[in-house]
């Protein structure tokens, strides 16, 4: 009997999840806003202040928010401009921080206020 249950409530499961996924693709397309997870190292309040304002400067971003616990920029831009999660990533590696595709340069680094260096 559990493992019919069981088996019921894995199918319940698995059949909603396309429903989900579909209507997260729906609200997109009538919004034309998409939203993109990044992982971003930093480290205090003047690094998400330099993050976010690094990532504001693209074209096609509606907003930006880095959690530093997390690590995590999260960002919504317009689904047409399917280069700005790059062009973020690149503006934020030339303020000095750390991204998922690129690695700031050492002299962009250095330039960090002390609080700010998160390299080990």
């Amino acid at each position: 009997m559990k493992t019919t249950k069981l088996l019921f409530a894995m199918l319940i499961v698995f059949a909603t999840i396309p429903f989900v996924n579909a209507q997260s693709d729906k609200y997109e397309r009538i919004t034309g806003i998409k939203t993109q997870t990044i992982k971003v190292n930093g480290v205090c309040n003047m690094c998400k202040a330099r993050i976010e304002k690094a990532a504001l400067t693209v074209d096609g971003v509606k907003s930006a928010s880095w959690n530093d616990d997390a690590k995590v920029l999260i960002v919504k831009y317009d689904l047409f401009k399917k280069e700005a999660v790059n062009n973020v990533q690149k503006k934020i590696a030339l303020a000095g921080h750390d991204t998922e595709m690129y690695k700031a340069e050492d002299n962009a680094y250095q330039k960090l206020h002390n609080c700010c260096h998160y390299r080990g």
